[in-house]
C-alpha cells in the first residue's frame, strides 16, 4: 500500500473528531471517501496532510510514518492536497497561483515543462494564465486548485470536495481531469459529499460516520448497499 492510515484518532477541545480510523490506499486508482458534513472526512485529509495533529494511531506512506512532521516535509514526501473551497490565492495571476504549488522545488527547468504540460491539460488557464484568480469562474478556480498541486509533481493527490458549488456540466469536466491524472501515474483519494459522483469514479470507498469507517468496500459493492443507497444515494 502507498498510504496507510492506522487507526487514527484526532480530537478537538476535547471531543473526538476521528475515532480509530483505518484506510489504504494503493500505488494506484482512486480511493473515495464518503459521509455526511462533520462526518471526519476533511480532517481525515488534513491528518494526512499534516495540518491536523492526531491523537493516536499511525499515518505511513510508502513505508515511512508521516504522522509527526510538519505540512511542508509532507508535500516533499509527495504528498498534495486539493483543499475544500480551493482556497487560491484570489490576488495572484492564474499562472503566479500554478507557480506557488512548485515551490519546494529546484528543478527549474521541470517546472517549466510542468508548468507547460498543465497549460496543455487545462487549455482555458492557459488563456487566462495573466488573470487574476480572483475574476475567474468557480469551476476555473478549482482548475487552479488541482493544477497548483500539481506542480508540486505529487506521487499522491489528495482531493476534498472538487464538485462542491459547481454546475453539473463542470462535475463532469472535473471528473475527466480526475480520470486523467489517475491514468498518467498519480493516485487520489476523493471526499466526496456527491457519493453518485465519487461512487463512479472510485474503485475503493469508505464510508464515515460520526468520525468513524462504518462501510468499506468496493465502490462497485457499496452502491448496491442498501444503507448507503437510503443515506447518501437517495434511493
Amino acid at each position: 500500500m502507498l498510504l496507510e492510515i492506522r487507526d487514527i484518532q484526532v480530537h478537538y477541545n476535547g471531543v473526538a473528531a476521528l475515532k480509530r480510523v483505518s484506510i489504504e490506499v494503493p500505488v494506484d486508482g482512486i480511493v473515495t471517501i464518503i459521509g455526511a458534513n462533520g462526518a471526519g472526512k476533511s480532517t481525515t485529509l488534513r491528518a494526512v496532510s499534516g495540518l491536523t495533529a492526531i491523537s493516536s494511531g499511525e499515518i505511513w506512506f510508502d513505508g515511512a510514518r508521516i504522522d509527526t512532521l510538519p505540512p511542508d516535509k509532507v508535500v516533499a514526501r509527495g504528498i498534495a492536497q486539493v483543499p475544500e473551497g480551493r482556497r487560491i490565492f484570489p490576488d495572484l495571476t492564474v499562472e503566479e497561483n500554478l507557480r506557488t504549488g512548485a515551490y519546494l522545488r529546484t528543478d527549474a527547468a521541470a517546472v517549466e515543462r510542468d508548468l507547460d504540460g498543465i497549460f496543455v491539460r487545462f487549455p482555458r488557464l492557459k488563456e487566462r494564465r495573466r488573470q487574476w484568480a480572483k475574476t475567474l469562474s468557480g469551476g476555473e478556480q478549482q482548475m487552479v486548485a488541482i493544477g497548483r498541486a500539481l506542480m508540486a509533481k505529487p506521487r499522491l493527490l489528495l482531493l476534498d470536495e472538487p464538485s462542491m458549488g459547481l454546475a453539473p456540466v463542470v462535475i463532469l469536466e472535473i471528473a475527466r481531469i480526475i480520470k486523467e491524472i489517475v491514468a498518467n501515474g498519480v493516485p487520489v483519494v476523493l471526499v466526496e459529499q456527491n457519493a453518485e459522483l465519487a461512487l463512479g469514479l472510485a474503485n475503493y470507498a469508505y464510508v464515515l460516520e460520526t468520525g468513524t469507517v462504518s462501510l468499506h468496500g468496493a465502490s462497485r459493492d457499496l452502491h448496491e448497499n442498501e444503507h448507503v443507497k437510503r443515506a447518501y444515494l437517495g434511493v
